[in-house]
């Protein structure tokens, strides 16, 4: 089954994050497909604010991850691999250990590491739309 979430602009943001969330039920690795300024990190900046993370979240494009507490204390992991040029970059980083901790792991740039994707991700493709509006869509089964 095909889902889609049309944002609008911005000001909708916040709203999509919360339709997004109430979606996705309990998934935990959710890989965000979508070319360079599409709103990646934007989003997943809405999704940690919507979860009660308090902290800054941006783009861990130089860290590779960045770690945030939601307001109940569980760890949400943001990776950005943009910068990955070898799958086995991401597993010195210990991947397997965050994505099969059960908490939720946000990913930017998953195509450079697919073959370290487990089935049970969700592959959520951003698109820009002609007025600047996005559609997040995602398959399930």
């Amino acid at each position: 089954m095909k889902t889609e979430i049309i944002i609008k602009n911005l000001d909708d943001i916040d709203r999509a994050a919360k339709e997004f969330i109430e979606k996705i039920e309990d998934r935990r690795i959710i890989a965000f497909y979508a070319p360079m300024g599409a709103g990646k990190t934007t989003f997943t900046t809405a999704l940690c604010h919507r979860l009660g993370v308090e902290d800054a979240v941006c783009s861990p494009t130089f860290t590779i991850i960045n770690e945030y507490l939601t307001k109940s204390g569980q760890p949400v992991y943001h990776f950005d691999f943009y910068r990955i040029n070898k799958v086995s970059e991401a597993l010195d980083i210990g991947f397997f250990d965050y994505i099969d901790s059960g908490c939720l792991c946000l990913i930017e740039w998953p195509e450079n590491i697919e073959e370290l994707l487990p089935m049970e991700t969700l592959r959520v493709r951003i698109d820009v739309n002609g007025d600047q509006s996005r559609t997040l869509s995602w398959c399930t089964d």
